[in-house]
């Protein structure tokens, strides 16, 4: 075997960036839970110690925290000073709860899915599925509060009006779905926006839709419930919305046919899911990778424990989703909106 050894050493240093992120995922929930990033922020440049007075926290414990967080880049050191910081930027990324970059959520879900390698591990000699009820209960937290930065960031501002007509309707009072909801901020952003509007949450997932209905019970134009994508009880629906949903259904064809059902003749599928190309050539990117990632210890396995069992994976690509919403019976599909991590499609009869 011929050995290059700068191809070896320029993995080896790739591979001990990642073991850094991997050990420093932690650390960045602890932080999150502390509240350390939020009391840095508020508090300007301090040490250790400081640090430690102001959260109730140890400080021999946080001296450590800070230096792996310097060392990581996540926050700022100042070695003159030999005090730490957080730049605005660092700021909106990790102690702004409602900022459209906060990143936390994603660490949440990157720790659910160690403490649950022992089901995947099994799962990938299987080909059996892992189903959403079993997984870590953090893990529908950190679903959450990811996707919910970008929703509340572009739902209403910009993907919304990139839909043919749909504001005006919502805004003179339409009736809308949204399916496989999870903790329904999605469905809560839409019906704070649009309160002349009817909105109905729905997931399979039991749980989710208690933690729905106690989150949005100021809402008097929300309801939640329990049920199928392929089998909800609703209709005359103006909107049927899937918010990074369709992908994880073991059965996206039956889901989409039946939101058809539901819509009015004129009504509208929105469709919003992750961003990706049609090839994984062009899904060679970081965001890319995050997703691949995600959709191996997250959205395959929630597909193969359904009914149905496909499993789109949440790089599917545009091509993929229209020939899914063809089969399902739409006839008028394009690609509507996108974000860096989204993109939107809007289906019709």
């Amino acid at each position: 075997m011929d050995l290059d050894t700068n191809k070896l050493q320029a993995l080896l240093g790739l591979m001990v960036t990642e073991l850094g992120a991997a050990h420093n995922a932690a650390l960045t929930i602890i932080g999150d839970e502390l509240g350390l990033y939020r009391a840095m922020a508020e508090a300007g440049p301090l040490d250790s110690t400081a640090l430690a007075n102001v959260t109730g926290t140890n400080e021999r414990y946080i001296r450590e925290w800070l230096s792996a967080q310097a060392a990581s880049g996540f926050i700022s050191y100042n070695p003159a000073t030999q005090l730490f910081s957080l730049s605005p930027e660092q700021t909106l990324a990790l102690a702004v709860d409602d900022s459209p970059v906060n990143v936390v959520g994603a660490f949440v879900n990157v720790a659910a899915t160690y403490s649950e390698r022992e089901q995947l591990t099994q799962a990938f000699k299987t080909g059996g599925g892992v189903a959403w009820k079993d997984r870590c209960s953090c893990l529908f937290c950190g679903t959450d509060r990811f996707f919910r930065t970008g929703y509340r960031a572009n739902l209403v501002a910009e993907w919304l009006p990139q839909l043919d007509g749909v504001v005006a309707k919502l805004e003179k009072g339409a009736k809308v779905v949204d399916v496989g909801c999870g903790f329904g901020s999605s469905t809560l952003i839409m019906a704070q926006a649009f309160p002349k509007s009817d909105f109905l949450g729905v997931d399979f997932h039991g749980p989710s839709i208690d933690h729905a209905r106690q989150h949005g019970a100021a809402q008097d134009n929300l309801r939640f419930e329990v049920g199928r994508a392929q089998d909800f009880h609703a209709g005359d629906a103006d909107l049927v919305a899937f918010f990074d949903a369709l992908h994880d259904m073991g059965d996206p064809v039956g889901a989409a046919r039946h939101a058809l059902e539901c819509l009015k003749p004129d009504g509208t599928l929105m469709l919003v899911e992750p961003m990706a190309g049609d090839t994984l050539a062009e899904n060679m990117n970081p965001v890319g990778r995050i997703y691949y990632a995600a959709s191996t210890t997250l959205c395959v396995p929630a597909a193969l424990s359904q009914d149905g069992g496909e499993a789109l994976g949440a790089q599917a690509g545009y091509f993929r989703l229209e020939e899914v919403l063809r089969e399902a019976g739409f006839t008028r599909i394009r690609r509507a909106a996108a974000s860096p991590f989204n993109m939107v499609i809007e289906a019709r009869k």
